[in-house]
Order: structure tokens, then C-alpha cells, then sequence
């Protein structure tokens, strides 16, 4: 199954890079880079990486980013396609984890799971997840373990069911909601996370989270 690499990114000049270097050391060469309006070489470095590079002229945020890259890599043929964080926090390893129960026809849909690693996941971050996770829950039905996972691989019949329409973060908790709508087949899988002090300014904050519970409500209201 050919397999793409979407990857959001907003001003990630300082991993950009490495993070496309190590995807093709691992022998991913289909690599979607979305620059979502960045400020800074995002754009130049990805290109100069030989990367596909879709650039927003305004900052779309993380949910439109990925709908964009998504929709690229499955217009262009790809079977499966992975959401990889530019911020160098996933393992470029755990791909074949997560991409493995697709090809085996097991699952549809695979969220990479950070509780692999949950101690060593800041304290902040723990309290924000568990609580998404459980709102998830409440609001759509769906029974997850990490549901604000961005390490995810879709395959193209399942994505071409959903209606996704989030523009931030409140993106991860759509496509869980989507999932129980279309009884779509999905699976977790644990991951290994990188936590360095770069990764952990990047991500959603406390603010960040109650916009996403905001934006998960309107969803939920409106639908």
C-alpha cells in the first residue's frame, strides 16, 4: 500500500529538517509538508528537504492544515496516509506500528497512543488529555485511550466517509466523533513520545485546551 507523510506546520524552522531527513532515512519518500502561513524558513527549508510543501497564505491552524494534506495525499494515490508532528516528538520507528493494522486489513483507522510513556508526559499535559479524552467520550460515544493523539494513520476509504471541518486542535476530537458516526473500524497502538522543551512550547496549552472543549461542544450542538 503506498503510504503518504502529512505533516502540519507552523514556523518549525529549527526541526523541519531533521524531521524530513529522518522519515527518508527510514525510507519514507512521500512526504506532505503543509506550511500553515509561518513567519519564519518553514517553507524554504521543506522545499530545500525536497519535500512536497502546500503553503497557506494565512495561518489555518492544525485542523486545516492536516485536512489540506490529507486531501493531497489521498488525491495523489496515496492508500494510507500518517499525521506526523513537525516538532520532532514521534518516532519515526512507530510508523510501521501504526500503518501495520491497516495493511492487515485489521483496522481503518489507527491513533498512535502516548501512554506507552504517560509518566514521562508533563503533568499539564496528562490533566488535559485525560480530560479531552473523557469529554470525547461523553459528547460522541467513542471509548478511547488517548483521543487527542495527532499520530494517526487514516485509510483512504475511511477518510473519504468522514466530514471533517475543524480548523484547530478540536480536529482530533471530529475525526473520533466521525468515527462513531460512520462505525469506521479503529485501533490504538502504543507509541514512544519525545518530550524536549521545544516540543513541549508547541501543542496546546491550558487556553488551548478549553478552545478545543469549546470547539468540541459547538460540534457537538450543531450536529
Amino acid at each position: 500500500m503506498k503510504t503518504y507523510i502529512v505533516i502540519p506546520a507552523y514556523n518549525e524552522e529549527k526541526k523541519i529538517a531533521h524531521v524530513i531527513r529522518d522519515l527518508r532515512s527510514h525510507n519514507y519518500s512521500d512526504i506532505v509538508v503543509v506550511d500553515d502561513g509561518s513567519t519564519d524558513k518553514t517553507f524554504g527549508i521543506a522545499k530545500k528537504e525536497k519535500a512536497i510543501v502546500i503553503h497557506h497564505l494565512m495561518n489555518m491552524g492544525y485542523g486545516g492544515a492536516s485536512i489540506t494534506g490529507m486531501e493531497y495525499a489521498f488525491r495523489h494515490g496515496a492508500d494510507i496516509a500518517v499525521a506526523f508532528d513537525a516538532d520532532g516528538q514521534h518516532d519515526v520507528s512507530d510508523i510501521d506500528k501504526v500503518i501495520r493494522p491497516i495493511i492487515k486489513r485489521e483496522a481503518d483507522i489507527v491513533i498512535g497512543s502516548r501512554t506507552s510513556n504517560i509518566n514521562n508526559m508533563p503533568w499539564v499535559r496528562r490533566i488535559g488529555n485525560k480530560g479531552l479524552t473523557f469529554l470525547t467520550l461523553l459528547m460522541f460515544g467513542v471509548r478511547t485511550v488517548d483521543s487527542q493523539s495527532g499520530f494517526r494513520a487514516i485509510y483512504k476509504d475511511a477518510w473519504h466517509k468522514m466530514h471533517l471541518k475543524s480548523n484547530g486542535f478540536e480536529y482530533a476530537s471530529e475525526m473520533i466523533k466521525e468515527i462513531g458516526r460512520n462505525n469506521i473500524k479503529f485501533k490504538e497502538v502504543p507509541i514512544h513520545v519525545i518530550y524536549s522543551e521545544y516540543s513541549m512550547s508547541k501543542g496546546q496549552s491550558i487556553l488551548g485546551g478549553f478552545k478545543t472543549f469549546f470547539g468540541m461542544l459547538k460540534r457537538r450542538l450543531l450536529n
